[in-house]
């Protein structure tokens, strides 16, 4: 069963991994690879908190700010699920999409790694239950995907597609197609799941327009 957070559970800090073109959405997982040495530390400090929270976010594509990046206003937190160690010290880590947040500010401090102050406010739907589409077509939407998928070659489990339910099939193609990171964050500030897959559809027909890219997706 899926780890449950109550509103006043959420911490008013979070770590951050600023990370171009990841996506991370409320109940989805995101497999990551770390190996940089802030990054490492910001894990240790993580297993050790309560929440075991870590917020993914993209930066900004120009702008001041530390480390020369700029963050997006909004990111989704992620808790950390499930990790293994490998024979020289890096590790595969997966988190479990809970909530987003809107960043408040950046707090300085001692660490290698950066942090943000956040308000949980205006996400509260992302605390709940699986989201459902009403108007989600799932015959239309899925030739529309076969054509997009062929044209860029991209390959997927068709029959797992087929059976997904409306909020893993949205979120997971929002999360895994090869959008710019712009696009990405498009996706991620849809209010709804009926927004997200409205957006999804268009980004799909103009990049099916604009003749895609070649770019390989893994399943």
């Amino acid at each position: 069963m899926p780890y449950m957070f109550n509103p006043a559970d959420l911490p008013d800090c979070v770590p951050v991994f600023p990370l171009p073109g990841a996506l991370l959405l409320p109940r989805a997982r995101l497999p990551l690879h770390i190996f940089e040495p802030r990054y490492l530390a910001m894990l240790d400090d993580t297993l050790k908190s309560s929440h075991r929270l870590i917020g993914m976010i993209q930066p900004c594509a120009t702008g001041p700010g530390r480390g020369s990046e700029r963050l997006q206003n909004i990111g989704c937190a992620g808790r950390l699920t499930g990790f293994s160690e490998t024979e020289d010290g890096r590790y595969m880590i997966t988190l479990t999409g809970i909530s987003r947040f809107r960043v408040v500010e950046e707090v300085e401090g001692f660490t290698p790694y950066r942090k943000v102050r956040v308000d949980w406010s205006g996400f509260e739907r992302d605390l709940g239950g699986v989201e459902t589409d009403s108007g989600f077509e799932r015959a239309s939407f899925l030739a529309l995907l076969e054509r997009y998928f062929a044209m860029n070659n991209l390959s997927t489990d068709w029959d797992s597609l087929k059976e997904a339910e409306e909020e893993l099939l949205i979120n997971s193609l929002s999360m895994l197609c090869p959008f710019e990171p712009e696009e990405k964050q498009a996706l991620l500030e849809a209010p709804s799941l009926r927004t997200r897959r409205e957006t999804l559809v268009t980004l799909i027909e103009y990049a099916m327009r604009s003749g895609g890219n070649g770019e390989e997706m893994m399943q």
